[in-house]
């Protein structure tokens, strides 16, 4: 077994060999906002490791980015089938040699696909991990419709997303792109256009609705994640930034409104 601790500090090692990742994962860029960074990592992680026991499950990271996830989950003993698009797809075989010392890295195998293009079975999943990809997919009720049709009877659905209540979160995404929720992308590897999600963050209750409303199970109430900002976080470790952030979990208003992340499961 390798813990989400462990995984960490072998994954910073990695780091260090794989610049391609630096603008995605900023761990080396700046040690000020190290531990802050840290702690939203680890939670991610921490929740989906928590939700998969069973290492019989059938598993698909749907956008699994770089791998990071799957590669944590193959460490860990579980087989994994990832999907990503763009530039990640082409730094998963570089990882796959730096994590064989440590694990079966045959356990993940990847495609570089779009979910609407894929031909999979249905009733072929336990788990679908959904880590920064639901604000990205578009036409949302058609994949939610393929999720459910692949996922088996009582399969669940693992995500973790940007809390699209978030007040900050909100007035950023604002300022970036308007209400333009939805745009066109050219895939040059796919040689077609695709619709791309840009950063169309919901709030809980709204993706509550939008996967009832595609015959799913109401989630499970979800783990909000990420309170306080990096400065806060100075001389303070992760753990302990996160044990006080627990404290004020109990606040409706601002756990709906200022926390910056959120963790949740829902069962088909």
């Amino acid at each position: 077994m390798m813990n989400v601790d462990v995984f960490f500090e072998l994954f910073l090692k990695e780091l260090q060999e794989m610049p391609a990742m630096w603008h995605y994962y900023k761990f080396l860029n700046n040690k000020s906002s190290f531990e802050f960074r840290k702690a939203y990592f680890v939670q991610r992680l921490q929740y989906v490791a928590n939700q998969i026991t069973d290492r019989n499950s059938t598993i698909w990271d749907c956008g699994c980015g770089y791998g990071t996830t799957a590669l944590f989950l193959a460490m860990n003993g579980f087989r994994v089938y990832g999907t990503t698009l763009e530039f990640y797809f082409d730094e998963i075989e570089k990882r796959k040699n730096y994590w064989k010392q440590y694990g079966d890295v045959s356990l993940f195998e990847v495609d570089y696909a779009n979910v609407f293009d894929q031909k999979i079975s249905d009733n072929s999943f336990d788990y679908i991990i959904l880590q920064d990809t639901l604000h990205h997919i578009e036409p949302l009720q058609d994949a939610l419709r393929i999720f459910n049709n692949v996922l088996k009877q009582n399969g669940k659905i693992i995500v973790n997303e940007v809390n699209g209540n978030n007040i900050m979160e909100n007035l950023k995404f604002f300022k970036q792109r308007g209400n333009k929720r939805v745009i066109t992308i050219w895939d040059e590897r796919l040689q077609k256009n695709i619709l791309f999600g840009n950063e169309n963050v919901r709030s809980f209750s709204t993706w509550k609705q939008e996967f009832v409303k595609a015959g799913f199970s109401c989630p499970d109430e979800p783990e909000y994640i990420r309170f306080y900002f990096p400065f806060t976080y100075h001389g303070r470790s992760a753990d302990k930034m996160i044990a006080k952030e627990d404290k004020l979990r109990n606040k409706k208003w601002i756990r709906e409104y200022l926390f910056f992340g959120i963790n949740f499961t829902i069962k088909k």
